[in-house]
C-alpha cells in the first residue's frame, strides 16, 4: 500500500497503527475475499483485534468513540486496501451506535467484548409482537453485510400489539431495531451480485424468537443514554458518511493504480507511455480534481456538523442536509472516477482478475445504498429551498 490519503498511525491510540500494519494483508487478500463472497473469518478477527469495529462504540464500553472525521479517515483507508473490507468495517462500526441507546447491562452483554463483531439492518423488514416484557420477533432482512462474522445482529421491525400495528405520535408506523445472538439466526445464501462481492451481504432471518425489550432501540423516538457529542451527530448522517468513505477510499485506490499504470505502460505500436498522451493527461487531471473536490466538500460538511454536535443544541437542518448532500456527491463522484480509471485501463480492465474492474463494480454498488442514493439530492434540495422536510430522514 502506497500513497494513502491520510496518516492514520496516530488515530485511536494503537488502532490506527495496528490497522496500518494490516492493510497489506487486506489488499493482498482482496481477490480471495471476493471469491469467498464474504470477509474471511480469520481476517475479520484480525481486524477486530486491531480495533477496526470499535471506532464509534462508547468509551464507557471500551470503545474509541472517535470524532466522525477520524472515523471517516480510518474507513477510507481500509477501503483503499479493499472496498469490501472497508464496507464490512463500516457496517460493524455503525451498528455499535445502538450501544449508546441501550441500558448499561444489555449494552455490555452485546457490545462489551473488545473483539466483538456486530452488524444488522435498520430497515424494518421484521415484525415484532409486543408481549409485555419482550417482543416475539420474526423476519427476513436483506443486505446483512458482514453478518457471517458477527456474534450479534440487529434487525428493524414493525411493532404490533394484539396483531395491530403501533404508530408514532405523527401517525407513522412504529418500528424499533432489535438485537439478537447469531445462534438464533438462519443465514440465506442470496449474495450473488456484481459488486461488493466480498461483503457477504446476504439475507438472514429469525422466526418467533423472544427478544427482551431492553435489547431494542428506536433511533427516532428514543434519546441516547450516552450524552457524548458523537451520539448527537445525525444517525443517518453517520451511515451516509460510512458509505461515502468507502466509496472515496475505493476511488482513490483506482485513481492511484491508473496513474501508475499510465506512467509505466507503453502504447501498443507507438513506444510512448500512456502518460505522454494528452487525452490521458487531461482525464487524470480532471479525475484528480473531481475526487479532491469531493474529499474537501465532505470534510467541510463533517466539520460543520461536528461543531454543532459539540454545542448545547441540536444540529440544524442546514448542517444535516449539507452533510447528506456531501456524502451523496462524494459517492457519485467516486463512481465517476472509477469509471475513468476503468476506461483508461483498456482491454486489460475487462478481465475479472483486474482490480480496476473490481473497483468499478464496487463503486457502482455504493451509489445504490439508500443513504447515498440519488433521492438524497431531493432531500437536501428541499432544505436548500426552504421546503418542509421529514427531519427523521436527515
Amino acid at each position: 500500500m502506497t500513497g494513502l490519503q491520510y496518516d492514520i498511525s496516530g488515530i485511536g491510540g494503537d488502532t490506527g497503527a495496528a490497522l496500518l500494519s494490516l492493510l497489506p494483508e487486506i489488499a493482498d487478500r482482496a481477490a480471495e475475499t471476493e471469491e469467498a463472497r464474504r470477509l474471511p473469518a480469520d481476517l475479520a478477527q484480525k481486524m477486530a483485534a486491531a480495533g477496526a469495529f470499535n471506532l464509534s462504540k462508547p468509551s464507557s464500553l471500551g470503545g474509541l468513540q472517535l470524532p466522525p472525521l477520524e472515523f471517516m479517515q480510518l474507513i477510507e483507508t481500509i477501503a483503499e486496501a479493499d472496498a469490501s473490507a472497508g464496507w464490512c468495517a463500516m457496517i460493524a462500526v455503525t451498528s455499535t451506535l445502538g450501544a449508546a441507546y441501550l441500558d448499561e447491562t444489555p449494552a455490555k452483554d452485546i457490545f462489551g467484548p473488545d473483539d466483538v463483531i456486530t452488524g444488522g439492518v435498520f430497515a424494518p423488514m421484521g415484525k415484532a409482537e409486543d408481549m409485555g416484557d419482550h417482543y416475539l420477533l420474526s423476519g427476513q432482512w436483506q443486505w446483512g453485510s458482514g453478518s457471517a462474522n458477527c456474534s450479534w445482529l440487529g434487525g428493524g421491525a414493525m411493532i404490533t400489539r394484539d396483531g395491530e400495528l403501533q404508530k408514532f405520535d405523527n401517525g407513522a408506523p412504529y418500528h424499533r431495531m432489535l438485537f439478537f445472538p447469531v445462534s438464533e439466526v438462519a443465514f440465506i445464501d442470496s449474495w450473488h451480485v456484481a459488486g461488493m462481492k466480498g461483503t457477504g451481504s446476504g439475507d438472514f432471518s429469525v422466526e418467533n424468537i423472544k427478544v427482551p425489550k431492553d435489547r431494542s432501540v428506536s433511533f427516532i423516538a428514543d434519546r441516547p443514554r450516552d450524552s457524548g457529542a458523537l451520539y448527537k451527530f445525525p444517525l443517518f448522517g453517520l451511515l451516509a458518511l460510512g458509505v461515502s468513505s468507502v466509496a472515496l477510499g475505493n476511488a482513490r485506490a483506482a485513481l492511484e493504480e491508473i496513474r501508475l499504470l499510465a506512467i509505466n505502460k507503453k502504447t501498443p505500436g507507438g513506444g510512448r507511455s500512456m502518460a505522454q498522451r494528452a487525452t490521458v493527461q487531461a482525464d487524470i487531471a480532471r479525475a484528480t480534481a473531481q475526487l479532491g473536490g469531493a474529499f474537501s466538500f465532505l470534510e467541510d460538511a463533517v466539520g460543520k456538523s461536528w461543531k454543532e454536535a459539540q454545542g448545547n443544541g441540536d444540529i440544524s437542518a442546514e448542517a444535516r442536509a449539507n452533510l447528506r448532500l456531501a456524502c451523496a456527491h462524494a459517492t457519485e463522484a467516486s463512481a465517476e472516477v472509477c469509471k475513468i480509471a476503468y476506461t483508461l485501463g483498456g482491454g486489460g480492465a475487462v478481465y475479472s482478475i483486474s482490480s480496476l474492474q473490481r473497483r468499478f463494480r464496487d463503486a457502482h454498488v455504493a451509489t445504490q445504498h439508500i443513504a447515498t442514493a440519488p433521492a438524497v439530492f431531493e432531500l437536501a434540495g428541499r432544505v436548500l429551498l426552504d421546503q418542509p422536510v421529514d427531519m427523521a430522514m436527515l
